[in-house]
């Protein structure tokens, strides 16, 4: 019963809340959002445990779509949500709270997550993290949705196009991944003592965990986003920046724990990995299906989700980042000078904006802190450039199949 206690322990996180929007209990915006972003977090482990153990009962095909889709329900959920209204409400700040959280989420992933995972591991071995040569194949999608994002704010819209093309990359990657030998998941903690049930209580158990999760999340996404967006507005934080950075981490946050725990205990391909391929599922499904979630909210798709300036901008600094993180894993493993430098640049540009402009414009060019995303996209881009004479054969070797995708 002990190893089940966090099971217990998420479930009890989650009741507060999605009572209170059952029962449509009135509450502060403050309350709202940390009640229900606590119920996000809580269901956001069940899923995560209930992902694990479905890989034991459902086709690898099926379970490296669905099961990839389900782990990131949460963060699908809320900004959905905000696109959902942009449609609703054209001229309101929606579309820029939905481009605020896609770019957060992204962002973090890669800055703060990989980062962790790579100074994890040396601390324990001083050794980089080394991925198996499968990963390559997830290396090499994240690299052509990475340089299919970089033409999104140089045309200067996010169409529906736009989305096909990049869901249309998710679904070749499921198919070429898809090929690859059936493993038994290893399984720790909750999903370990799950796994051990017998085929019809395991899979009850499973589908159970499934649905009262994602009911959670469901009706718990608009109470977690509006209240965001009305505590910045009653504490004076801009709520843009509460969209970009809070919302992410209640979704964000299980995920993170577990690729910290496989790495602890001496699983740091694996521990990569996973964040890797949540990156790819985000960069490509989640931006992906933005302007058609829009377009049927709008009712049509002939005019794309009004962006400005500021949303292209933080587009561009996003797949700006991305395109480092290629680099640096273009040779399969990402050590920890690689690391750090995706941590200060992360750091520099989260920073950034509390930055005053007296400061910024004594720098060349006198940037105003307007343009400090240019300056930072500037940055990413510039590292990738001095790297590419000597990762360029690595970048080319992506393109080979992995001996297990070939099999």
């Amino acid at each position: 019963m002990k190893k089940l206690l966090p099971l217990w322990l998420a479930v009890a996180t989650t009741l507060p809340g999605l009572a209170a929007s059952l029962l449509a209990i009135p509450m502060s915006p403050p309350a709202a959002a940390i009640l229900s972003g606590a119920a996000i977090l809580g269901a956001s482990f069940l899923l995560l445990w209930a992902c694990d153990v479905a890989q034991n009962d459902i086709p690898q095909a099926l379970a490296l779509a669905v099961v990839a889709l389900i782990a990131v329900l949460p963060e699908y959920a809320v900004d959905m949500y905000f696109t959902w209204m942009a449609g609703q409400h054209p001229d309101s700040d929606y579309a820029h709270y939905a481009i605020a959280n896609m770019t957060g989420a992204n962002r973090l992933l890669i800055g703060v997550a990989w980062t962790a995972v790579a100074a994890v591991v040396w601390w324990r071995t001083r050794k980089p993290v080394v991925l198996e040569e499968a990963r390559r194949t997830e290396v090499l999608f994240l690299g052509l949705a990475t340089a299919y994002a970089i033409s999104i704010p140089l045309s200067g819209s996010l169409t529906w196009v736009d989305g096909v093309a990049l869901i249309g990359l998710y679904v070749v990657y499921i198919a070429i991944a898809a090929r690859r030998e059936c493993e038994e998941p290893e399984l720790e903690g909750v999903a370990a003592c799950i796994g051990r049930l017998t085929a019809g209580r395991r899979q009850l158990a499973t589908a159970a965990l499934f649905l009262f999760a994602a009911g959670v999340i469901v009706a718990n996404a608009e109470h977690f986003s509006e209240g965001l967006v009305a505590t910045g507005r009653i504490v004076g934080v801009n709520e843009f920046l509460l969209v970009q950075w809070l919302a992410p981490i209640a979704s964000e946050a299980p995920e993170f724990i577990v690729a910290i725990m496989f790495a602890l205990r001496g699983m740091a391909g694996m521990a990569l990995g996973s964040l890797i391929s949540s990156k790819l599922n985000q960069w490509t499904l989640l931006v992906g299906m933005i302007p058609g979630v829009y377009g049927v909210s709008s009712g049509s798709f002939a005019v794309p989700m009004p962006l400005d300036g500021v949303q292209m901008h933080e587009i561009m600094l996003t797949a700006a980042q991305s395109l480092l993180a290629v680099g640096l894993l273009a040779g399969l493993r990402l050590d920890i000078r690689g690391a750090m430098l995706l941590f200060a640049l992360f750091l520099g540009q989260f920073l950034a904006p509390a930055v005053p402009d007296t400061v910024w414009s004594m720098l060349p060019g006198r940037l105003s802190g307007s343009q400090v995303h240019f300056f930072f996209s500037f940055l990413y881009i510039g590292a990738f450039t001095l790297m590419l004479p000597r990762i360029a054969p690595q970048l080319a070797a992506l393109v080979r199949p992995s001996r297990r995708d070939a099999s």
